[in-house]
């Protein structure tokens, strides 16, 4: 909808406090810069981090607009933007400056200016992209805010792809997909003489597994309290599942089944599964940080462990991904059978997203994803 002002208006959930539901307010969005691009959600998926910083975990300006794995409709293209046309499909992704010398490297998620870009509750200048009876509202999350009817995203973040698929089904490919996956491939470049063992088998965590299966690593080893994602693990391919509530010392249980593993991923932001993920690794076997933890979560490393044994620890964001290059990637490994990430999937109503949220919350659902309408 057109505002007498000729804005467009929108309705967007909105977090007002780090307790309280999300609410449905009208919104209206600010009109465009140059390398901007505005966007009709079709759909949104719920990712962990959006729980976290709506809980304040991750702190972030409040009230806030939240969602950062949005697909939709190209509405309108800034005068600067090139590639994009009305019409066109697009998956939103993480934004970037483009202009620092991670983002020079083609390595975006470790832009110099990530936190201000992604996080601020607005752009890069302290300017706002929605407003609400005239005064700015807290949104551009993740250069985005798609729990949103209408959104504005940078040219930087927003990735064309075909038509043929439903942009319900590509939406979370913008963040906790590729994380996961890219995490694999990207980061690590695990083969098919690799072993891994994936600690949390939420979206981040079965979208490595996947993408480890892909390569061929074996033994991959899913490290779950859930059943449920446990079977789900089995079925995706993974060659052991275990319940770390169910054994007395999780490490010493994997180093009994597999003898320890070249690579570990820690996906649930526990200082405790951080430690025990370094202490199963092999010599010069690497553990990858991935899951969002507190601003002020440690781990106690021994020094000379790590010297003697040559291990490494690698904190990872985005899974190393350049979302124009590695979406696109992905969208192929579906199409040849190799990559089902539609398995994670639960759909909602947008009106339903706190049932959403609370669904996540409680591990029943893995990956939900909101339809607008």
């Amino acid at each position: 909808m057109i505002s007498k002002d000729n804005k467009y208006e929108a309705t967007a959930a909105i977090a007002r406090g780090s307790s309280e539901p999300l609410t449905f307010e009208k919104v209206t969005l600010q009109s465009l810069r140059e390398d901007e691009v505005l966007i009709k959600i079709v759909a949104s998926g719920l990712c962990h981090t959006d729980l976290v910083c709506m809980h304040q975990i991750l702190p972030v300006p409040m009230p806030i607009v939240l969602g950062h794995e949005g697909a939709g409709v190209v509405v309108e293209t800034g005068r600067a933007v090139k590639g994009l046309s009305l019409g066109d499909h697009v998956v939103l992704s993480f934004n970037s400056c483009g202009e620092c010398p991670s983002c020079e490297h083609e390595l975006p998620s470790y832009c110099y200016n990530f936190l201000v870009n992604n996080f601020s509750g607005g752009r890069s200048d302290g300017s706002g992209t929605m407003e609400q009876n005239g005064e700015q509202v807290n949104a551009n999350f993740f250069g985005q805010s798609s729990f949103a009817t209408m959104a504005i995203a940078n040219v930087r973040n927003t990735v064309k792809v075909r038509k043929d698929l439903p942009l319900e089904m590509l939406a979370p490919l913008g963040c906790g997909i590729q994380t996961g996956a890219g995490t694999v491939l990207n980061s690590l470049s695990v083969t098919d003489a690799n072993s891994i063992a994936i600690f949390g088998g939420g979206a981040v965590g079965l979208s490595a597994l996947m993408a480890a299966k892909l390569v061929g690593a074996s033994p991959i080893l899913v490290i779950e309290p859930l059943p449920d994602r446990r079977s789900l693990a089995l079925e995706l391919g993974a060659d052991y599942v275990i319940d770390p509530f169910s054994v007395e010392n999780i490490v010493e249980e994997i180093q009994r089944i597999v003898g320890g593993v070249d690579f570990s991923l820690e996906m649930t932001g526990f200082p405790e599964v951080a430690k025990q993920c370094v202490d199963i690794l092999k010599p010069l076997g690497t553990c990858a940080l991935v899951g969002a933890a507190p601003a002020d979560a440690e781990v106690n490393i021994n020094i000379m462990e790590m010297l003697s044994t040559g291990k490494k620890i690698v904190g990872i964001v985005e899974g190393d991904s350049d979302p124009k290059v590695f979406i696109p990637q992905l969208i192929k490994y579906y199409d040849e059978g190799r990559f089902p990430f539609n398995r994670l999937i639960d759909y909602f109503p947008f009106k339903a997203l706190n049932e959403a949220v609370r669904a996540q919350e409680s591990g029943q659902s893995i990956k939900p994803v909101l339809r607008m309408e």
